[in-house]
């Protein structure tokens, strides 16, 4: 009996998996089924009963597309739903067939498009597969974050021709420390990744340029980021401006222990020995 009911328990919990599986698939289908095509997007037109008749088309820069047996329609600013329909009735009305049944669906979606700004590697506008998508997603599409990108994200919704800034921290949402904040994005809405605080190191070093300030971050440190001084380098005194909070610059000599702060320029110098 007590295998039973643990048999029992086991096909009741699957049985509740599957229903809430279905409920998100059905929740998904809905959401897609209210998305309203546009210009670029790809579409499945499928005639029932006519296989024959099925064809697959993008909408044309005014929204059109060209169906078997009536030519050209405009589904541009339809659901998928409302297309077929529309379908059927050209079709119906022309006397091709006598109780069409249409199906569209969305196979690509250029018509809904997010920006993606600032610090990634291919900044720029891309479309989304679906419905929405997530931050990281959208920060994926255009190459990932540069080298000298902040941890922290602005997100602006345009929601009802309302605008909404969202700021994300996208360590903790990769860390799953706050998934919740990374958001689903939609069309018309954008992502900038801002400019993290930097320090500069040239002279005698390997790598000059621009890094990014990593909290406690010393001038010793600061010098591996940059890949270690020259043969023709020395350690000793190096020397750093730095701006004051009245906005005028100073110089100083530093020790290898002392603390970068951003914006800091450091020199090293050439070895006379």
């Amino acid at each position: 009996m007590e295998a039973i009911r643990k048999l029992t328990s086991v096909r009741a919990l699957a049985l509740l998996a599957w229903l809430a599986l279905l409920t998100v698939s059905a929740q998904a289908y809905a959401q897609s089924m209210r998305e309203v095509l546009g210009a670029g997007d790809s579409v499945r037109i499928t005639v029932f009963r006519y296989p024959d008749l099925t064809t697959e088309a993008r909408l044309s820069e005014e929204g059109r597309v060209t169906v078997p047996l009536i030519g050209e329609v405009s589904l541009k600013g339809m659901t998928p739903d409302e297309a077929g329909k529309h379908i059927a009735d050209r079709m119906k009305s022309g006397k091709f067939l006598v109780n069409p049944q249409i199906g569209v669906t969305v196979l690509q979606a250029r018509s809904r498009q997010v920006s993606v700004l600032g610090l990634v590697t291919r900044p720029g506008r891309y479309s989304l597969e679906g419905a929405t998508a997530k931050v990281t997603d959208v920060i994926a599409l255009a190459g990932g974050l540069q080298p000298t990108a902040s941890d922290t994200v602005t997100v602006v919704l345009n929601r009802d021709g309302k605008s909404e800034k969202i700021d994300i921290d996208l360590p903790s949402v990769m860390q799953g420390r706050d998934a919740s904040k990374n958001i689903e994005v939609q069309n018309g809405d954008t992502v900038f990744v801002h400019r993290a605080p930097v320090f500069y190191i040239y002279g005698q070093i390997t790598r000059a340029g621009a890094y990014r300030i990593e909290p406690g971050l010393t001038v010793m440190q600061a010098i591996s980021l940059a890949g270690g001084i020259t043969p023709r380098g020395t350690d000793s005194r190096p020397q750093l401006r730095r701006k004051a909070p009245g906005g005028e610059w100073k110089e100083s000599t530093v020790g290898l222990l002392d603390p970068v702060s951003a914006e800091d320029v450091i020199y090293i110098r050439e070895s006379w020995f």
